[in-house]
């Protein structure tokens, strides 16, 4: 597809970047059958060849009006598309850039403002986790739609003791501490048990997805910049082998950094190093069973796995979850039907879009409960925290499922 650039687009980094993702697009139309807001509002302009056209049209120097802006931020970022598309459009790039654009012109009416601004600083900041404690404290006495978004408080567990001669940072995010502790302790605990430390960098903060999506750039890439300080001396003395993540919304992001950063002279080489080093938790799985095979104690029952987008599409990382919980002894099955569709998570998405996320949600989980599961896991705390408002089966890491598979293991 070929555009011509309005001239204050001329020159520009994100100019070039989505004339060259424009390029590649054809408009076949194999996106728009894997598009879950597509399908749900069957509108052509509520889907990726839709929206693709609308940026076009902005890049060319049409006005975009506040339906413009409604049209794109109904996209989930999901990236299903991305998965189907034969020519790799980079539609999440093009998508964030779209956006960025559309809202430097079109203003918001000022509630919607204030919500987003709200989000985009209170997530990331050190205050979100005593307000959530605070929440979780008077749970019961929330409405309905509040409460569904403060999850029940979880104890985390003891943080392992060992030293190993294999070392990990980790990430320890900004909301997942709050919402649901035991994850990273699991995850610590899990590597413990393989011979591997886990070491998390405390001046290390948000990835930077928060602020990013929600068309604050250049706050996201500050915080992205944050972070590879906060790593780059561990990294630099090659004292840790990977940089794992055990929240996948995180993990596509920090795998982005190289490109995100790609324009920045003092940060463009450190950034691609750190995105070089990004693994999911699921990528260590294949040499970790071995290690934990005869060990574990798997619990009887259905596991139901939802694959995050971020995980399936953002990062292509496909069956590795299932396929090596299986080999421990873990009865771990996907949804027959739709399980590459998204859960409507999607970050701060069903907060701000939940008309769109709840369906979806329950869509969602009307496919895992056909599987009559014992626990529901998944990959990444915006879709079990998503999926368990409307779910009375468990919803948990699958992290969390291993550990406490395991023996408890010797202190140092």
């Amino acid at each position: 597809m070929q555009t011509e650039l309005a001239p204050e687009f001329q020159g520009t980094a994100d100019g070039r970047e989505a004339e060259a993702i424009l390029r590649k697009c054809v408009h076949c139309g194999f996106c728009t059958a894997t598009c879950p807001t597509y399908q749900l509002l069957g509108d052509e302009l509520d889907g990726p060849r839709g929206r693709i056209y609308l940026i076009k049209q902005v890049l060319e120097g049409k006005a975009p009006t506040r339906s413009t802006q409604l049209h794109l931020d109904r996209c989930l970022t999901c990236r299903n598309c991305e998965s189907t598309c034969p020519s790799g459009v980079q539609y999440g790039h093009l998508v964030d850039i779209g956006r960025k654009i559309v809202d430097e012109k079109v203003p918001r009416p000022p509630l919607e403002s204030a919500l987003r601004w709200t989000l985009k600083e209170a997530l990331p900041s050190s205050l979100f986790g005593p307000a959530m404690k605070l929440g979780q404290s008077v749970r019961g006495l929330l409405p309905e739609k509040l409460r569904a978004k403060v999850p029940a408080p979880r104890k985390a567990g003891e943080w392992p003791t060992r030293t190993h001669a294999r070392k990990v940072l980790m990430l320890a995010g900004c909301v997942q501490p709050s919402m649901a502790p035991n994850i990273n302790s699991a995850t610590a605990r899990v590597l413990d048990a393989a011979g591997i430390q886990a070491v998390i960098a405390p001046s290390a903060g948000c990835c930077g997805a928060v602020k990013f999506h929600l068309n604050d750039h250049d706050g996201g890439k500050a915080q992205m910049r944050a972070n590879i300080d906060a790593w780059w001396p561990l990294v630099e003395r090659k004292e840790v082998e990977a940089i794992v993540m055990n929240a996948s919304g995180c993990g596509v992001t920090v795998r982005e950094y190289g490109h995100m950063l790609k324009d920045d002279p003092a940060y463009a080489a450190k950034a691609e190093r750190i995105s070089a080093l990004t693994r999911d938790l699921s990528e260590l799985l294949p040499e970790l069973v071995p290690v934990l095979k005869g060990r574990v104690s798997a619990p009887r029952g259905v596991i139901a796995y939802h694959p995050p987008c971020t995980l399936q599409h953002g990062q292509k990382l496909r069956g590795g979850v299932e396929t090596n919980l299986r080999a421990l002894g873990f009865d771990v099955q996907v949804a027959l039907n739709e399980s590459h569709l998204c859960c409507g998570s999607a970050g701060t998405y069903s907060v701000l879009q939940p008309e769109l996320a709840y369906p979806l949600r329950d869509r969602k989980l009307g496919h895992l409960n056909q599987l009559r599961p014992t626990t529901i896991v998944s990959a990444n705390i915006g879709c079990i925290t998503h999926l368990q408002s409307g779910s009375e089966t468990p919803v948990r890491h699958w992290v969390e499922l291993l550990d406490e598979a395991l023996p408890t293991p010797p202190t140092a």
